[in-house]
């Protein structure tokens, strides 16, 4: 049994154990990332290996919007905490439970997720090539 904490994230606090954080505003709510949001929460764990495999369950249900029929506020909508925690612990059970498929599936996303980056790096460097030759003609 995997044990993690979800609370919400406050600004400028270190936490000494693995962990990542979720986005709860706006229409990218339930956004996986390492790197601290101004409105999220903070997922801990006791080890690395717990956080990783956790980390792309949040990310595969964020990639299939699953929590937009979570979301409440009319102008900004928002993921409430208790419907995170209600929600995300029975859907990572879930998933672990299937160990050896989910073991498949994360590294068929971290593949497409590495593709992804250099995809957009391509794109990056043929838009500067472009901007290269259509300089050479103001000149």
């Amino acid at each position: 049994m995997m044990n993690f904490i979800v609370k919400t994230h406050k600004k400028n606090t270190i936490y000494d154990k693995p962990h990542f954080f979720v986005l709860n505003k706006g229409m990218n709510s339930g956004k996986p990332q390492n790197e601290p949001f101004t409105n999220g929460f903070v997922v801990i764990f006791d080890n690395e290996v717990d956080s990783e495999n956790i980390f792309w369950i949040a990310y595969s249900l964020w990639k299939s919007k699953f929590w937009h029929q979570h979301l409440i506020g009319s102008v900004i909508s928002f993921l409430r905490l208790p419907d995170f925690k209600r929600e995300f612990f029975p859907k990572s059970q879930l998933m672990m439970d299937e160990h050896e498929a989910h073991v498949k599936h994360l590294e068929a996303l971290k593949v497409l997720e590495q593709k992804e980056k250099q995809f957009h790096e391509n794109i990056n460097l043929i838009n500067d090539l472009r901007r290269v030759i259509l300089f050479r003609y103001l000149k």
